[in-house]
């Protein structure tokens, strides 16, 4: 049987918990050995829960997993050629550095020469060699994550697990164990699978990233890729400062956005089909020079620049300022430059077809499953609503029915008591013009928004939506009624 070139195989792998909800939904990834590999996403979104699964102390529902080819899914972690790094380091207080090293290879018996000649080595290799005497105690917390990497290392794993390992640690410090983590990572050749919510930690770190979202994985790439190619507006939005706007594809090569067209490079997204672009704010040239009024704009034949606009804000970041500007038709673009424009100015925009990514849209509007009932009403998400009374008689009452409802059709009301439905603001992605938001009623479900109101993430809202919003079709047609 041919060898696997993977030294990790994650498949079809699903965690479900007592209380039902998924932890993790179908995840598959591969790893090649000696690659450094960053599990990126908010809290939440079952990167620990999969770290864990590999690690051994977690048992997935469904699915498989092998190291070096071997099925290990329910083996025990003592078993399994990794060792895990902790966020909290797990180090034992009353031993001090050197006995928690070797803490490890006393547990297998090997011989105290032997040991010794491990534990200096490991030291050396996290550069402690001084420490070996030393209480853990009197540490900082860069170097007692040290001390837990030496541990984790002494074992000679072929896989190392890092659970957030420099969570804890200040900015500086952060900074300079990443630049270590990655030399240790060069010099030891074994496989990094590395667990961060923090983007910037991802992008220094990783040879891949794979970004997670609800259980799912949204993106496997390069931080490279993952950057400049994002495969849809989460993604977009989590990795980097982004502009992400909606938009139609004209056809191959054209854009409408912004009341416009622009020029572009993908293809195979059809015609005029919605879509999301995303302009990463550094992309965007800047200009305040000769820039015409916005009367003399539509008399401009020989114009240079896409847009108008005026800046709104301007913050400096310490080697470029970054500034809000207000286009002349209302859509609110983020650009980074490293001249500064006074507020109130009035400056030209233009991007490059290349620096625009088109993406598909996760979602069009919202579906739901519902049943008819009397009385002109349809039921889904457990609640009862109203639907007009043409739409009403086109179903019998008990008929299963598909349901569609666009996004700026759901009405959000302040106080929850006012709704059919109550949730909160669960995710919110601002698009140029307006807010997208997602709200997770109290039953778990998701309905998508489209408003211009300002929310804050955990708001309570009410829900509600007027009979004619309501689209209904006969299950599993799209023949309207």
């Amino acid at each position: 049987m041919m060898k696997s070139q993977f030294i990790i195989e994650v498949s079809h792998v699903s965690k479900q918990f007592e209380d039902g909800k998924f932890a993790l939904d179908d995840v598959s990834l591969n790893v090649k050995k000696g690659e450094f590999v960053t599990i990126l996403g908010p809290s939440g979104c079952g990167k620990t829960t999969l770290l864990r699964c590999i690690a051994g102390f977690q048992v997935a529902t469904s699915g498989d997993i092998l190291l070096n080819g071997e099925d290990v899914t329910n083996m025990p972690p003592h078993q399994r050629p990794v060792n895990t790094v902790f966020q909290k380091y797990a180090l034992f207080p009353h031993l001090n550095v050197f006995d928690n090293v070797a803490f490890g290879l006393k547990l297998k018996g090997v011989e105290k020469s032997e040991m010794e000649r491990r534990v200096k080595k490991a030291l050396k290799m996290v550069a402690m060699s001084d420490y070996e005497y030393r209480d853990v105690d009197t540490l900082s917390g860069g170097q007692q994550q040290r001390v837990a990497i030496a541990r984790a290392i002494i074992n000679e794993p072929e896989v190392l697990l890092l659970d957030e390992p420099l969570a804890a640690l200040d900015r500086k410090m952060r900074a300079d164990m990443q630049l270590e983590l990655r030399e240790m990572h060069k010099k030891l050749g074994i496989t990094f699978i590395y667990v961060t919510h923090d983007q910037e930690e991802a992008l220094t770190l990783s040879d891949r990233i794979v970004v997670m979202r609800e259980g799912k994985i949204q993106q496997v790439g390069s931080p490279t890729d993952i950057y400049n190619e994002p495969k849809n507006s989460f993604v977009a939005n989590f990795i980097g400062e982004s502009n992400i706007l909606d938009a139609t594809m004209v056809k191959d090569g054209l854009v409408h956005f912004c009341d416009r067209d622009f020029e572009c490079v993908d293809k195979g997204f059809g015609e005029d089909a919605e879509v999301d672009i995303v302009i990463r704010p550094e992309d965007f040239y800047i200009s305040d020079r000769n820039i015409p009024s916005k009367e003399e704009v539509g008399n401009k034949t020989d114009d240079i620049w896409q847009l108008y606009g005026e800046i709104i804000s301007c913050i400096f970041k310490g080697v470029h300022y970054h500034m809000t500007v207000m286009t002349d038709n209302g859509y609110e673009l983020e650009v980074q430059d490293y001249n500064a424009f006074e507020l109130g100015t009035r400056v030209g925009l233009l991007v490059k077809p290349e620096d625009i990514q088109v993406m598909h849209k996760t979602r069009l509007c919202n579906n739901f499953v519902g049943t008819m009932r009397a009385g002109e009403q349809v039921e889904f998400l457990d609640e009862l609503w109203d639907v007009s009374e043409r739409t009403a008689e086109r179903f019998a009452v008990g008929e299963e029915v598909d349901i569609e409802i666009d996004f700026n059709h759901i009405n959000l009301q302040d106080d929850e008591e006012d709704g059919v439905l109550s949730g909160e603001v669960y995710y919110m992605l601002y698009k140029g013009d307006h807010y997208h938001l997602q709200i997770r009623t109290d039953d778990g479900d998701d309905i998508y928004v489209d408003t211009n109101d300002i929310w804050d993430k955990g708001d309570r809202v009410g829900i509600k939506i007027a009979p004619s919003w309501i689209r209904l079709y006969k299950r599993e047609t799209k023949e309207e009624s």
